[in-house]
């Protein structure tokens, strides 16, 4: 007997956080009524108020502090002051180290996404989408290209004059000396600081923004791919199935956050998949399975439970796999309510990236390796490092309490970028990095961002194996693609915010690296200049169960130049089933 109202089928309830369903709007709208402001509050407080009034009272304090106590202190020890200084930063630098510039790294980055990135991307597509509206469809690439260009170049050049606008007008109340008297007056200490901050901050955003604009115009624009290789017999050649965005789901007739019902019920579209690929490593064996991130909805136990047991009928495909973290396994606070968000000292983000580190050492933990920071030398393998924390990790998992958690704090960061090596000195690797962003709120989950130590950590692997090829796999997609988006709101709050950087960084590996992807779930080859990136479409996202879907399995060789290329890759289909 069939209900009258199917929960198989899901209902209204099952599309509260989804894009597909509601506008972006009506989700704010929803976020609001439902915000925790007491956490809010705090958030604010923690993350922008506090580090604002600290930032804008520091001239004041160092005025104060020069203008006092500099020169008694100078009176006094003047042999001593600069050998203690030397000291003092000798011992920042060897107990706070790596650490302290994670620390400095991550929070600049941060002022970018929470600034910079927004401002610059609305404005830059914003006036793409007007320019290219009025371009022909069939007008010549290097049009569209300069058309693009120059959007670039005017965005910054907007942003720029309007953060000098903002200078304009906050400056009058700015103060940058003090006396003691004024720590007398901690309120109006603070006002000040809050008013200086916004214009070191604005001042930051005039000079980032004719940065980005400037960095993105002069780049190379990103193509489609013009044509794929040839294969040559007397190359290395290698078969690697790119998959992305599989999102579990810990139900059996479970809807995804994005889709809601405007996508699939649970899990079998994976398993179509897991058929697919066992069908076609019986016709040609396949070499590698790289999925790049959002393996999970939410990041959940259940939804990692169930991605192990779709793995387990096919145990010579899962000696195959490697997986790494996206935003929907590390940041989304709660999958049913866009509302919530964790405040940075909760230990929660900890659990999830510790569920993540578990799970990536079940698929391939005695043959993935970390790399050793200090010599970019590879490292033990994840398994071995996952080990030496084992009782904390345990203990961890079953309390979750937040000192236990500080206590792992170094976990995540130091198992990045992890390696998986090639077989022969002139094989193919994989490097799997982290692209997410440090974020505390479900709504925010999805910007990225690469480090300069994983980036590092790129070059010095590729360094130490010479003639190996490599595939460097992350989650965020790395350049914006030539192509009109749907809407705007899909290149605000998605992006990687120093794409432009890495990219350029890139570069001069391009003849050994490809970049893999997925995040955005857009069906697209192409190259920046000479590396070239592909990114993959979902096999289970933005489409009904009776809908077809696809993935790729790539063929990799090498040319006679012993440059890594993409020959035409091998399309699978998914069709569609109709619903119960």
């Amino acid at each position: 007997m069939r209900p009258i109202a199917d929960p198989r089928r899901g209902d209204v309830e099952d599309d509260a956080s989804s894009t597909k369903r509601r506008t972006l709007i009506s989700l704010a709208g929803s976020l609001l009524a439902e915000i925790s402001f007491a956490k809010l509050l705090a958030a604010w407080i923690i993350l922008i108020i506090l580090p604002a009034a600290l930032l804008g009272a520091a001239p004041l304090l160092a005025s104060i502090w020069f203008s006092t106590v500099s020169s008694k202190v100078a009176a006094i020890y003047t042999g001593l002051l600069a050998p203690l200084l030397a000291l003092g930063l000798i011992a920042v630098g060897w107990f706070g180290g790596r650490p302290l510039w994670r620390l400095i790294e991550t929070n600049f980055w941060s002022l970018n996404a929470l600034a910079v990135q927004p401002a610059y991307a609305i404005a830059r597509e914003a006036l793409r989408q007007v320019s290219e509206r009025f371009l022909p469809a069939d007008v010549q690439q290097t049009r569209r290209d300069r058309v693009r260009a120059i959007s670039a170049a005017v965005a910054g050049l907007l942003i720029c004059g309007l953060s000098l606008w903002v200078i304009a007008i906050v400056w009058p109340h700015t103060r940058w000396t003090g006396t003691f008297a004024d720590l007398a007056a901690p309120w109006a200490l603070i006002k000040t600081g809050i008013c200086n901050s916004i214009v070191i901050v604005a001042g930051y955003l005039a000079a980032a923004g004719l940065v980005w604009g400037v960095a993105d115009t002069v780049m190379t624009q990103p193509n489609d791919l013009p044509a794929f290789a040839p294969r040559i017999g007397s190359g290395k050649s290698w078969r690697v199935a790119h998959l992305s965005d599989i999102h579990f789901v810990g139900e059996r007739f479970g809807f995804r956050i994005e889709g809601g019902r405007s996508g699939p019920r649970g899990n079998e579209r994976f398993k179509q998949v897991m058929a697919q690929l066992d069908a076609a490593h019986l016709r040609d064996p396949l070499d590698m399975i790289v999925i790049t991130g959002d393996i999970t909805d939410a990041g959940r136990s259940p939804e990692w439970a169930e991605f192990l047991d779709a793995l387990t009928p096919f145990p010579e495909l899962a000696k195959l796999v490697v997986i790494l973290p996206g935003n929907h396994d590390l940041n989304v606070i709660d999958r049913a309510n866009p509302a919530r968000l964790d405040l940075p000292t909760s230990p929660k983000k900890r659990l999830r990236q510790i569920r993540a580190l578990s799970m990536m050492a079940a698929v391939r933990g005695n043959d993935v390796h970390i790399v050793d920071h200090s010599t970019g030398a590879l490292g033990p393998t994840l398994a071995a490092y996952l080990n030496t924390k084992g009782e904390e990790i345990v203990d961890f998992a079953d309390r979750g309490t937040a000192y236990l958690g500080w206590k792992l704090a170094e976990l995540w960061p130091k198992a990045f970028p992890m390696v998986l090596p090639p077989k022969e000195d002139d094989g193919l690797g994989v490097i799997l990095l982290d692209s997410n962003a440090q974020t505390h709120f479900s709504f925010t989950n999805a910007l990225g961002l690469v480090t300069w130590e994983q980036t590092r950590a790129i070059e010095q692997i590729s360094a130490r194996f010479p003639k190996a090829s490599w595939i460097v796999a992350q989650h965020h997609h790395v350049v914006e693609y030539p192509k009109a988006p749907k809407a705007l709101s899909e290149r605000i709050g998605t992006a990687l915010v120093n794409g432009t950087w890495f990219v350029r960084r890139m570069q001069d590996l391009s003849r050994r690296v490809i970049i893999m992807h997925g995040h955005r779930h857009i069906d697209w080859i192409g190259r920046c200049g000479g590396l070239v990136v592909v990114s993959a479409p979902s096999p289970v996202m933005d489409v009904t169960d009776d809908k077809d879907t696809h993935f790729y399995i790539h063929n990799l060789t090498t040319d006679a130049d012993g440059k890594l290329v993409l020959c035409e890759p091998e399309r699978i289909d998914l069709p569609g089933r109709l619903a119960d």
